[in-house]
């Protein structure tokens, strides 16, 4: 079980780590767009190698709409949009509003399966409500009172709903292959929903190794970390410790940008961490 702690509590640092090496990527004249696509075609080359390694590169044909979807929504408009939030409101604000990802699943379950709304789980998706208005009032870069704009609450918004799909449509994915087999398939088609929107501009050697490091750090490790981790832990308790992303993108945020939040802002991110943790305890 230690060994598991120790695993998502590494996950977690990389996934926190996110902020600050997309901000220095920004910072030498790399766009959101192609931090993006860098992302998800870096990570595939890394995915890639260890599927092959593995001889895991199967694929049913049958889930090829599935993967197509989860290629453009899960890998595409999710690294997009968390981009443009980290851009447009800093790494803790994109951070936190990622972890709207379990309320918005609460919310899809009950229209798409018909899940019952428990007392919890509606509890919870008010306190995500409650949350992104107090966090939208203050932080990230303003480092003020002043109020943050609605395309990064968008795009906070949209990241936490694309995040989303890795706990229902990847729940299926989860029993038929493993996290290389599936980056292996899905990234690719994530980077080339990207491209057409890609505007690429000439990197400085340090531009390349923010790049570089969002995607074997934030990316391929976390990943590989987290599901190691699932080896040894149960997948609720794991979720519940990989909540540790937003506090470490917070703090690092802080150390190394100058972001913060006021205290209504720290009051709305506390309560968005308390109803994911509402909402997978009672799962």
């Amino acid at each position: 079980m230690f060994t598991g702690y120790i695993f998502i509590i590494s996950a977690a640092i990389c996934w926190g780590l996110i902020g600050i090496f997309s901000s220095l990527a920004f910072a030498q004249g790399v766009g959101p767009m192609e931090v993006a696509f860098w992302r998800a075609l870096l990570t595939w080359f890394l995915f890639g190698t260890q599927a092959v390694i593995q001889k895991e590169t199967r694929m049913d044909k049958k889930d090829l709409p599935l993967f197509l979807i989860f290629g453009i929504f899960g890998i595409s408009l999710f690294y997009i949009s968390y981009q443009f939030a980290v851009k447009t409101a800093g790494a803790a604000f994109a951070s936190v509003l990622l972890y709207t990802a379990p309320a918005w699943v609460v919310v899809c379950s009950y229209f798409i399966y018909k899940e019952k709304l428990t007392v919890l789980k509606s509890l919870a998706v008010a306190l995500v409500i409650l949350g992104v208005f107090l966090i939208s009032k203050t932080g990230g870069n303003t480092q003020g009172s002043t109020s943050i704009g609605w395309i990064a609450i968008l795009s906070g918004l949209a990241s936490g709903f694309c995040y989303s799909l890795y706990y229902t449509i990847g729940k299926y994915f989860s029993g038929k292959y493993s996290s290389a087999n599936l980056f292996l398939w899905v990234l690719p088609i994530g980077a080339l929903g990207v491209l057409p929107f890609v505007e690429f501009s000439d990197k400085t050697p340090l531009a390349w190794t923010a790049l570089i490091a969002l995607s074997f750090v934030s990316t391929f490790l976390a990943n590989f970390c987290y599901y190691k981790g699932l080896q040894y832990l149960e997948a609720g308790r794991a979720s519940i410790v990989a909540t540790l992303e937003p506090v470490v993108a917070a703090f690092t945020a802080y150390v190394f940008l100058g972001e913060y939040f006021t205290f209504l802002g720290y009051v709305g991110a506390g309560l968005i961490l308390v109803a994911v943790i509402t909402t997978i305890y009672e799962q």
